[in-house]
């Protein structure tokens, strides 16, 4: 009842709630030092980039149940939850350091399906030009649902389709 009640009010407020956005202290972000803005053509701007560099499976739901329970949520079940990168994989965030990893809560209107439409607008924006590796990498560190308000609704992959 709490759970719901929590996105009820964030949805009227149109505010985040704590869960919402990860604690600086344990996941600050971190980024992949063997992209940089000079070679993001030659990186994560090739297609099939990420699932070279993805850690597996094992690793990520194993980190999981430990963040879940650090995290302190109430709810520790772990499918409610992606193991998410802050700074994505895309814009050359750290593939497996623990700082850059996050459980993300799915059932939030600041969620994981929110997110992961900030991923491709800051991606196809990196590779694009429009906004420098690093300026993405710190707006999505920073705050990445401040992020997704000034990128994700304006941009043109949205424009053709509502933003859910």
């Amino acid at each position: 009842m709490k759970k719901i009640l929590c996105a009820i009010l964030s949805m009227i407020a149109g505010v985040a709630l704590a869960a919402d956005l990860p604690d600086s202290r344990m996941t600050p972000g971190a980024t992949n030092q063997e992209v940089t803005q000079t070679n993001i053509g030659q990186t994560v701007c090739v297609k099939g980039f990420t699932k070279t560099i993805r850690p597996p499976a094992y690793f990520t739901n194993s980190l999981k149940k430990q963040q879940i329970r650090e995290y302190g949520y109430a709810d520790q079940d772990p499918r409610q939850y992606e193991e998410d990168h802050l700074i994505a994989l895309s814009i050359g965030g750290a593939p497996a350091n623990v700082r850059n990893l996050w459980p993300q809560p799915r059932s939030s209107e600041w969620g994981a399906d929110q997110k992961n439409q900030l991923e491709l607008v800051m991606f196809k924006m990196v590779c694009a030009h429009e906004i420098s590796l690093k300026d993405a990498q710190y707006e999505m560190a920073t705050d990445w649902i401040k992020a997704w308000k000034a990128y994700v609704p304006g941009h043109k992959i949205h424009q053709s389709k509502p933003i859910e």
